[in-house]
């Protein structure tokens, strides 16, 4: 496995219906969500990514997709260790949307997701081999509970029942219905079909 995820997305409507039709970003839109993410400091558009080649961008830099009903943000930010502690700026944006963040590293076989309702963290997991749970808050969603429950062992005995990054893939499935290193289905979305808008920042003082 070699899929290296950091993500947001604002859900309004399902994006396992929104994102097969390879929605076209509304330009304007996403360029006012770029600036709400990164309110100070220097802000440029670099030109378009899109969520297979650019869903882990370098620092400084984030791609941004804003479709009818949803809203892709790909940024380092969300790439925290315990994604309770989001930094604001990139939860605020989103109102009332349901947000899911979806982070993972294979080189250390880390896995984080989370998700928000109405602006309140309702779940959040985060585990590697090497460091254990580094956060849990929340029950755990349906998807989970086969790998809890050691239906979906690991190849290789580990700390937990299963391995991160096959959960890290069901969480994909199961919350955005895509996939980057899992089994693909009759339907998924081309990820490379899926424009974002790329942005270089610096916000520093």
């Amino acid at each position: 496995m070699g899929a290296v995820t950091a993500m947001l997305v604002y859900s309004e409507d399902d994006a396992k219906v929104v994102l097969p039709g390879h929605p076209v970003p509304d330009r304007e839109a996403t360029r006012a969500m770029a600036r709400r993410l990164q309110p100070h400091g220097v802000l440029e558009e670099i030109g378009d990514g899109n969520l297979l080649e650019n869903v882990n961008p370098p620092d400084g830099r984030m791609y941004v997709g804003c479709f009818p009903g949803l809203t892709v943000i790909c940024a380092p930010e969300a790439a925290v260790d315990q994604p309770s502690q989001l930094p604001p700026n990139l939860l605020e944006p989103a109102g009332d949307a349901t947000v899911y963040l979806h982070a993972m590293h294979s080189a250390v076989d880390w896995f984080a997701y989370a998700m928000w309702e109405q602006g309140t963290l309702v779940r959040s997991l985060s585990l590697a081999p090497e460091y254990g749970i580094l956060e849990e808050t929340g029950d755990a969603l349906m998807f989970e509970k086969p790998y809890w429950s050691g239906d979906r062992p690991p190849l290789l005995p580990g700390p937990f029942p299963f391995h991160p990054l096959d959960l890290g893939e069901e969480a994909l499935r199961a919350l955005l219905g895509i996939t980057y290193e899992g089994k693909p289905f009759d339907g998924d979305p081309d990820l490379k079909e899926i424009t974002l808008l790329g942005f270089q920042y610096d916000d520093s003082p």
